[in-house]
């Protein structure tokens, strides 16, 4: 998942030094008027068991037969980690959806931790597709990481209403993911820094700036996104400044090293061979998610594709760009003419 909380965050901006953009930390539960919104969205109402709200959402392009409603990460990332999009499939012809869900900055934030279930984030992607119009003519999910366990749940409740799924920087288990972490990721990690991780996290010193450092040097730099700090796009800075712990943390749990929290039991290798609509699992050489289990769920659904990014960690999009996007819009292009 986006294994980056608003402490690390913090951390590198210091760490890139002088003359980086400072972001400042977002305000709890800041009112979306309040909000500075680059471009015109539409706020989508949402009903729950705690009232009703709204979410924000943005419609780039225009095409009748291919829309493509983009999942952000975290849980409670933001949509800024796709304005990369912007520079690609518009010159495609793709229509797509930006899309902050329940209790993201540019969203609601309501406080109410009964709200973070995986099944009340699947209501609301049917709700929300439901206000945008797609449907199984043109309908197209997206989801990467965090996004990537939605849109399995979404296909595996509503896939009727699907045209294509994919599914980017995600495996299907989170004890596979923590099982990866921990006997290859950190296996590949100097010993003595692991050792100094794993002390922190006994003693819960996640926001210690040892911690921060150390991640950042031996980890965030080769698997979340290969770039040195100071050259990560602003909108991915904008973007983890803007996170909400308040969601991410009951969900993911607080550790660096594996997931926990609401999602540490999620698991559904089992039932990906339901999922009959086209289906591309892309995946990343250096992903902190399995490529070869990525590639394995590919042969799982029962109309897959896999594509592999040889350069690329959690954030393919940006650091193997070319890879990414001519996977992706290759696949989209060939559902939509019949031939995938």
């Amino acid at each position: 998942m986006m294994r980056l909380s608003v402490f690390i965050f913090a951390a590198m901006v210091m760490i890139a030094g002088c003359g980086q953009n400072k972001i400042s930390s977002p305000q709890k539960h800041a009112p979306v008027k309040e909000i500075p919104v680059v471009g015109e969205g539409q706020m989508i109402p949402i009903t729950t068991e705690k009232g009703d709200f709204k979410v924000w959402t943005k419609k780039v392009g225009d095409n009748p037969d291919i829309k493509v409603l983009l999942l952000h990460g975290g849980p409670a990332m933001t949509h800024e980690i796709y304005e990369i999009f912007g520079k690609h499939f518009p010159d495609a012809g793709i229509e797509f959806y930006y899309y902050d869900q329940l209790g993201s900055y540019f969203s609601d934030q309501p406080d109410e931790p009964d709200l973070w279930k995986t099944a009340r984030f699947v209501d609301e992607v049917e709700q929300v597709r439901q206000a945008l119009g797609l449907g199984p003519d043109n309908f197209y999910l997206f989801g990467q990481s965090w996004g990537g366990i939605l849109a399995m749940e979404y296909a595996l409740a509503h896939q009727d209403k699907l045209k294509g799924l994919v599914i980017a920087n995600m495996m299907a288990s989170i004890p596979e993911y923590n099982n990866y972490a921990a006997n290859v990721l950190m296996a590949d990690m100097d010993p003595d820094v692991l050792a100094q991780l794993k002390a922190y996290e006994a003693e819960k010193d996640y926001a210690n700036p040892r911690y921060t450092e150390l991640l950042i040097e031996h980890h965030y730099i080769y698997h979340v996104l290969r770039m040195p700090v100071d050259e990560w796009p602003d909108e991915i800075n904008r973007a983890f400044g803007h996170l909400n712990t308040d969601i991410y943390i009951p969900m993911q749990g607080p550790s660096e090293l594996g997931a926990s929290g609401v999602l540490g039991q999620w698991d559904r290798r089992a039932d990906l061979k339901r999922i009959h609509v086209p289906t591309l699992i892309i995946g990343a050489s250096h992903d902190t998610m399995d490529p070869e289990h990525m590639a394995w769920m590919a042969g799982q659904v029962q109309n897959g594709r896999f594509h592999l990014c040889p350069n690329g960690s959690h954030l393919s999009q940006y650091d193997d760009e070319e890879n990414f996007f001519e996977g992706l819009i290759r696949f989209i292009q060939d559902v939509d003419r019949g031939t995938f």
